[in-house]
């Protein structure tokens, strides 16, 4: 399983302009289900961050849309941010771009330097406000589970599973997972991408849960993210100040090296 050569080399975004990239969504949490199985509906979904050329930086160019580049095609599901834009997300504590810094180390398909050092100062966005991005994500799922949209690569077949199951099963796993992942990350400060549950989350996937025990065990999960975000020992936001010192210099070091290689 890798990304098309072609789709990289077309996109520098995630080729000459990456600095990290990794997979995300089911892959990463251990929970993807291969196409050729009859209840599969997941995507190759992978996130990346990247530092454009000079002119982006000092002149009026702009990478894509206000920061952020949406590749698809069939099964594939890439996002890409700037690194500026991809920071701010970061400090925002938003779920999906979060995960890029915790992934397991088998799951980046493309880390340089300038990537390892954002890794390497993740603690730098860690605090009690994650939780209110992840029960929001997880609100959103639980609205969408119920709510149904049938968009995307694979959205007939999500229709047919809802029309099984009565709910949208893929929807209700994310949901377990997100706010199972919030409680987590307030009480430990870690991000643990890989579940350790994933068969269960696998259940739940493939319908193996009624609606009523999803929504029992996510009222359970409600109640405890918030009085897990009450007992937290975690910074109550991050230090702008620093996180603003670390992409400077990220950008800046990577500018350099870009300029270095045009004179070699």
């Amino acid at each position: 399983m890798s990304v098309p050569k072609d789709l990289v080399r077309e996109n520098p975004g995630i080729g000459e302009w990456n600095v990290i990239h990794a997979y995300r969504g089911s892959i990463a949490h251990g929970m993807y289900i291969p196409n050729n199985d009859p209840l599969s509906i997941d995507d190759k979904d992978t996130i990346g961050i990247c530092v454009p050329d000079k002119e982006y930086y000092l002149g009026l160019k702009t990478f894509h849309s206000q920061g952020t580049q949406e590749i698809k095609r069939d099964e594939w599901d890439i996002v890409v941010y700037e690194m500026k834009k991809g920071i701010s997300l970061l400090k925002q504590g938003n779920p999906n771009v979060l995960s890029l810094l915790w992934v397991s180390p088998k799951n980046y398909i493309h880390i340089t330097e300038t990537g390892k050092r954002l890794v390497e100062n993740r603690n730098l966005f860690v605090g009690k406000h994650v939780y209110r991005s992840f029960t929001g994500y997880a609100y959103s799922q639980l609205h969408r589970m119920e709510n149904f949209t049938f968009q995307g690569y694979m959205g007939s077949k999500r229709k047919k599973i809802v029309e099984q199951f009565g709910y949208d099963t893929k929807n209700a796993a994310h949901l377990i997972r997100l706010l199972r992942m919030g409680i987590e990350f307030l009480t430990d400060g870690e991000l643990y991408v890989e579940r350790q549950d994933a068969p269960q989350l696998l259940d739940i996937k493939r319908g193996l849960w009624t609606l009523e025990q999803v929504k029992d065990e996510s009222d359970r999960l409600f109640k405890l993210s918030e009085e897990s975000f009450v007992r937290s020992s975690l910074p109550v936001k991050p230090d702008y100040e620093a996180i603003n010192k670390l992409c400077v210099e990220l950008v800046e070091s990577t500018l350099v090296q870009y300029a270095w290689k045009e004179i070699q």
